[in-house]
């Protein structure tokens, strides 16, 4: 590991594991050592299904995060190998449970490519959206090319891309970005709310539905169809349980 302080944290409570970017001094900007840790706890999150029912990914003080880290890269920084921090958002992108992205601050660039990998988006009044990338000179390697448009349309996209235009919390909503954009003082509570009202819901059907829905976003309206079709269960083991607890609910 590149930084010996705990750059990414863990919470767990009530089947809700909370992911927080812990570097506040450096706005949470993705150095190797982040993209380590996030490595990690994608790994154990993938095994533990069971324990696991909804992920928060967050960052500590003012900014979820304000890209890559430059000065690190500068310094010479050296990835295992190219595709390292795309592998690691891949992995991340790919985690069974739901994943909800709580962003306040800055989410620049590469961190706009990490908060994208998030199934639901709640935004501060405080967020800022932005892809520097040609700004600096760069050219995205970690699939802004395909997420972006995918989550908020090639049009739009273009724009954000081409312009470095940077977008407000209600902005985002707007562009199709964030599901809802809240105040900065109720973004945790706003967050763990909607994080408790997923883990309510069947685990089973959760995991199952985003691997339906993530699968036939790749595929034509009849793909994703026959896809259904052919891979959805239908039913889970807990079906007979929330039946049988149905008229006792209040």
């Amino acid at each position: 590991m590149s930084d010996s302080a705990v750059l990414v944290t863990r919470k767990d409570e009530g089947g809700i594991c909370t992911i927080s970017l812990n570097r506040p001094d450096a706005l949470n900007a993705l150095s190797l050592g982040v993209f380590e840790e996030l490595e990690a706890h994608a790994k154990m999150l993938v095994q533990q299904t069971d324990e696991v029912g909804c992920v928060i990914l967050r960052g500590e003080g003012r900014s979820f995060s304000s890209g890559n880290d430059i000065k690190s890269l500068q310094a010479g920084d050296k990835d295992p190998h190219l595709h390292y921090r795309t592998d690691v958002i891949n992995l991340l992108e790919g985690l069974p449970q739901p994943v909800i992205a709580s962003v306040r601050g800055h989410c620049y660039t590469g961190a706009l490519e990490l908060a994208l990998i998030a199934d639901l988006l709640v935004a501060s009044d405080t967020a800022k959206f932005c892809d520097t990338h040609a700004g600096w000179g760069m050219v995205p390697m970690w699939g802004m090319t395909a997420r972006l448009p995918h989550r908020i349309g090639v049009k739009r996209a273009k724009e954000l891309m081409y312009t470095g235009r940077v977008l407000s919390g209600d902005e985002a909503v707007e562009f199709g970005l964030a599901n809802v954009c809240v105040s900065d003082a109720s973004l945790e509570t706003a967050t763990l709310e909607m994080a408790q009202r997923i883990v309510e819901q069947s685990w089973h059907s959760l995991r199952e539905g985003k691997a339906l829905i993530d699968a036939a976003s790749r595929m034509t309206y009849e793909e994703g169809l026959a896809w259904e079709r052919a891979n959805s269960k239908g039913t889970t083991p807990d079906l007979e349980a929330r039946l049988a607890s149905f008229g006792k609910r209040s």
